[in-house]
């Protein structure tokens, strides 16, 4: 069973599904680069390898544990000290949750890591259609990944991403939010097998990936947003979060 969980070819596979997605869609949607990757997949992809594909994400999606996940109205204590809230910048130094409040609210988007397709047609999509949008509300967006920030950086520069993007070495922050989920020890076999370990991909030694989520967080440290994807073929769209940060900072407009 292939899963993207990583794979010794991925660059070459990244670098070839991108530009069957750039050339078949015309859409600046999360959801349609998604469509238009599953469709370049099906087409090039053998029967076998699509259902395992599908069922391995149909799993996750009914196991998901969803009494853990972060929710809307839950309320997070950025100030502390030493907490999750300290994340990586890629193009050096950290991210505080507290300093980034101090100015606007806050979007945070989790994937799995630089080399996931999925990913390489989300995060384009996040910068075209949301990125400057919440600029120019005064928000902040910042992708977050618990690959080693030295790997990491390699998808904001190979898609010029205006916004932070920012790791979570120890998946501290995920963790907190309840999206963590990692393979079975069966699973892990079976990749290593195949010549595959997430471990050395996310460049920390650990299996552990988030679910794809999207939260929005106000300036009290409110989460208003919270929306969690098992399914890494679904994803938040930029309107949704836009609508959300929008009605955040209307009042303030006025």
């Amino acid at each position: 069973m292939s899963v993207d969980l990583g794979v010794p070819e991925l660059a070459k596979r990244v670098e070839d599904e991108m530009t069957q997605v750039e050339q078949s869609s015309s859409t600046v949607t999360v959801q349609g680069n998604l469509d238009a990757l599953q469709a370049e997949r099906n087409s090039s992809w053998p029967a076998e390898r699509l259902v395992a594909h599908e069922s391995f994400r149909l799993g996750l999606e009914e196991n998901a544990d969803r009494s853990r996940f972060v929710a809307e109205g839950d309320v997070v204590d950025p100030f502390l000290l030493n907490n999750p809230f300290l994340l990586d910048n890629v193009d050096g130094g950290s991210l505080l949750l507290s300093d980034l409040l101090e100015t606007g609210p806050v979007v945070l988007v989790f994937f799995r890591f630089a080399g996931c397709p999925a990913c390489n047609v989300v995060l384009p999509a996040y910068r075209d259609a949301l990125a400057p949008e919440l600029a120019a509300l005064g928000a902040h967006l910042v992708a977050v990944s618990p690959q080693a920030p030295d790997k990491l950086r390699e998808i904001k520069v190979r898609h010029d991403l205006n916004f932070d993007v920012a790791s979570d070495p120890e998946a501290g922050l995920i963790r907190a939010f309840g999206i963590a989920f990692s393979p079975d020890e069966d699973a892990k076999a079976k990749q290593r097998e195949r010549g595959s370990d997430l471990g050395e991909v996310l460049g920390t030694g650990r299996w552990e990936l988030p679910y794809p989520t999207a939260v929005v967080i106000d300036q009290h440290g409110t989460v208003r947003f919270a929306d969690m994807h098992p399914n890494w073929m679904i994803r938040t769209e930029a309107a949704t979060i836009l609508e959300v940060v929008r009605a955040l900072v209307r009042p303030h407009a006025s």
